[in-house]
């Protein structure tokens, strides 16, 4: 998932959360968030990680908007145990407001 960050924020690295398993990534193209090497990850932390940094791109301060493939949100959702919402995925990509429409449709 590719995040892009507010004109106040010029860098954003580490974890959001320690339960979700996964960390922020700076790479040469961007911010990323990646599934940490070490450590305890719950089957719904990639979900978790994704829907967290949705809600604070609505907010706009660190985080203006995401982008999430279709693969990795079907697999993300698929771990999670939301099957319903997996299977009905239409866009090949997803931002911030897709997200949130997504949690809400679905009750997730």
């Amino acid at each position: 998932m590719k995040l892009f960050l507010s004109a106040q924020c010029c860098s954003l690295v580490g974890m959001l959360d320690h339960t979700h398993g996964y960390h922020i990534q700076r790479r040469a193209n961007g911010f990323y968030t990646k599934r940490n090497t070490r450590g305890l990850v719950p089957p719904d932390g990639h979900w978790r990680v994704i829907l967290a940094c949705a809600q604070m791109a609505l907010l706009g301060f660190h985080i203006t908007d995401i982008r999430v493939t279709v693969a990795e949100l079907r697999e993300a959702l698929i771990e999670a145990r939301h099957f319903s919402a997996a299977h009905n995925l239409r866009l090949p990509l997803y931002n911030a407001r897709d997200i949130i429409n997504l949690q809400t449709t679905f009750g997730l």
